[in-house]
Parts: structure tokens; C-alpha cells; sequence
């Protein structure tokens, strides 16, 4: 048995529990500073999550964020991360100063996503290694976990695949042996920029699959592309995962890494209707991007969109129109905030 905590009470972090306390750990759940007056609901709802709709079992224990230093403080084997990108540099700053003087346990970032830093593209596994390190923490194992793998399913225990990444292949595969249930079926790998990045973008092309049913004519009813507009759809999958290639292989990643579980198995569940190919369905359909998040999804956080702002003027430096045209059409599209406008010419 492995003690394991849980920073993040929303709903990834919560599921994510249920594999663990399934395989027998000390498990426990400690929120951020943003979820004190949602623990306490969770707790007077008999532990109903509300992003979830299931109970958490009663044998994960959740706490607030004044009981991290009491809880990290004893002997933890896992740290597992489950804040959003936004909450790495709050997080680094956390662990910071309970491990200034300490050996720090092994973390695991569930949290997906891509930055820039001095005009580089940093994988967030690295920017939690660099923000630690400037705190004074100089030794760190990191690993991360991609896939396709959606908080809600996880909760109900659907059969879902995940791989878990870290450059050392050895921790990788302990932290999967850890983890692994009759439901939650994990492997591990050594490519963890690739699994990184490929979780990354696969949400910028979650939009562009998102935009297939608005894309696939000009010139037929509603009803008839509610039916045909699946060739649309595929053509952008293939595309998107030939670019998810070529951009793999820019940041040091393996190209076969695409074709698996952080790749176009991600790339599947995401653009079967979650946020990122919801906001693909509006721009697709001929709204701009703030026109869509304005008066669609104007509370809701799309990964995709941030991640396309983040990254555009890197990217646009680095890549021409015909090495990535869909990645670049959707990024300039969401930056411009113009409608969006494929070259199918251009693709391959």
C-alpha cells in the first residue's frame, strides 16, 4: 500500500482516486484555495460530486488546503497533481514550501497542456521542474499521464486506457503498476514529450474536428449533413493526426507516440462532443471565436482556444501554411478572431 495525495478536488482529480483506493492505498484529496465552500457542500451532499453526479467513496478522504503541510509532512509516496494549467506556478509554490529543505516525492501531473517561455515551448512537466527549481528544489521525478480518459467515465468505472509517461521508464512503470484496475488499464512509456505535447494539441484539433459539421458543404440542409457530415469529420482526423506528427517531432517527440493513446486516442474522445469540439461545432458553423465564446460558452474554459493563444506567434513562426494548414488555420482563426477557412489543398 502507497500513501498517495491528491491536490485538485475538481472532477479529474476526484475520479482519478477511484483507481487508487482500488488498489488498496492511503488515499486523500486536498483542495486548492478556490475549493473550501466546495468541500464543504461535497460533504453535506453525502460526497455527491457535482461534476461527476457519483459519491466519492467515503474511504478517499478530503481535506482543505490547511491540512496540505499536515498530510505531506508524513511519509507520501505520490503527489498527484490534478489543478488546472493555470494552478502550476500556485502548486510549485505549495510544495515549495513544504519541501524547501526536504527530499520531495514523486509527482504526477494529470493537468495537460503546452507554454511559452523566452520564446520557447515548455511542456508543463518542465515548467513545474523550472518554477521547483527556482524555489531551490534541484532534484524532482515527474511523470504524467495522457489518454483518453474522461473524468466522468473514470468515475463510473468504464474501461478506460491511459499511458503513463516519465523519461526514467522504470518509474513510469511502477507508477502504472500502481495504478492499474480491472477498469483502468495503464501502461507506460519513456516518451514523455511526446505523450505531453500530443495531450496538448490534440485540443486545438478537437475544435478543427469540432468544425466538421459546419465545414462539410455549403450547399445541403441541416438534415443532410446531420447525416454526411462524418466524411468531413475523418478527413480532418487523419489530417490532424499527420500534423500532430510533424509537430511531435519538432519538440523531441516520437511520431508513433500520436498514433497512440495521447494521440488519436485523446483525439477520438475529445472531439466526440466534449468543450474543445463544442467550440469547434460554433466556428464551424461561421461564428468568430468570441462571438461563439460570448454568447455559447461564455463560463466555460476551452483548453483548446488558451492553448492556441498561447502558442500562435511561436508557432506561425516556427511552421508554414503547408507544413501544418490546419493547426495554423484554426490558430489564426481563434487569434484573428475571424472565421475559420480551410485550404483542403493543402492537405495531405
Amino acid at each position: 500500500m502507497s500513501k498517495i495525495v491528491i491536490i485538485g478536488a475538481g472532477a479529474m482529480g476526484s475520479a482519478f482516486a477511484l483507481p487508487c483506493i482500488d488498489n488498496n492505498h492511503d488515499v486523500s484529496i486536498v483542495g486548492t484555495h478556490l475549493e473550501n465552500e466546495f468541500i464543504d457542500n461535497l460533504k453535506a451532499n453525502d460526497n455527491i460530486h457535482p461534476g461527476l453526479n457519483v459519491k466519492v467513496n467515503k474511504k478517499i478522504k478530503i481535506y482543505k488546503l490547511e491540512n496540505l503541510t499536515k498530510l505531506l509532512d508524513t511519509n507520501t509516496d505520490l503527489i498527484v497533481l490534478g489543478i488546472s494549467s493555470k494552478g502550476i506556478k500556485w502548486v510549485s509554490d505549495q510544495l515549495s514550501k513544504i519541501y524547501k529543505d526536504k527530499e520531495i516525492p514523486n509527482l504526477l501531473m494529470l493537468t495537460k497542456g503546452l507554454s511559452i517561455h523566452n520564446n520557447n515551448y515548455e511542456l508543463l512537466v518542465d515548467k513545474l521542474k523550472r518554477l521547483l527549481a527556482d524555489n531551490g528544489i534541484k532534484k524532482t521525478n515527474i511523470s504524467a499521464v495522457g489518454g483518453p480518459c474522461l473524468a466522468a467515465g473514470l468515475a463510473n468505472k468504464v474501461h478506460s486506457s491511459v499511458v503513463v509517461a516519465n523519461e526514467d521508464i522504470k518509474t513510469a512503470k511502477e507508477i502504472a503498476d500502481m495504478l492499474n484496475t480491472s477498469y483502468y488499464h495503464t501502461s507506460f512509456s519513456n516518451d514523455l514529450n511526446g505523450v505531453e505535447v500530443s495531450a496538448a494539441i490534440k485540443n486545438i484539433f478537437s475544435m478543427a474536428v469540432g468544425a466538421a459539421k459546419g465545414l462539410c458543404s455549403e450547399n445541403i440542409s441541416d438534415d443532410v449533413r446531420e447525416k454526411n457530415y462524418l466524411n468531413t469529420s475523418s478527413a480532418l482526423i487523419k489530417q490532424s493526426i499527420h500534423e500532430m506528427e510533424v509537430f511531435v517531432e519538432h519538440l523531441k517527440g516520437k511520431r508513433e507516440t500520436v498514433k497512440g493513446l495521447a494521440g488519436l486516442g485523446d483525439l477520438y474522445v475529445s472531439s466526440g462532443g466534449g468543450r474543445n469540439a463544442r467550440m469547434g461545432s460554433y466556428i464551424g458553423k461561421g461564428l468568430t471565436f468570441s462571438e461563439a465564446k460570448k454568447t455559447k460558452m461564455e463560463k466555460v474554459t476551452v483548453e483548446g482556444a488558451d492553448l492556441a493563444i498561447e502558442i500562435a506567434k511561436k508557432v506561425n513562426e516556427d511552421f508554414d501554411k503547408k507544413k501544418l494548414p490546419l493547426m495554423l488555420a484554426m490558430i489564426n482563426a481563434i487569434v484573428e478572431d475571424k472565421k475559420l477557412e480551410l485550404n483542403w489543398e493543402a492537405f495531405r
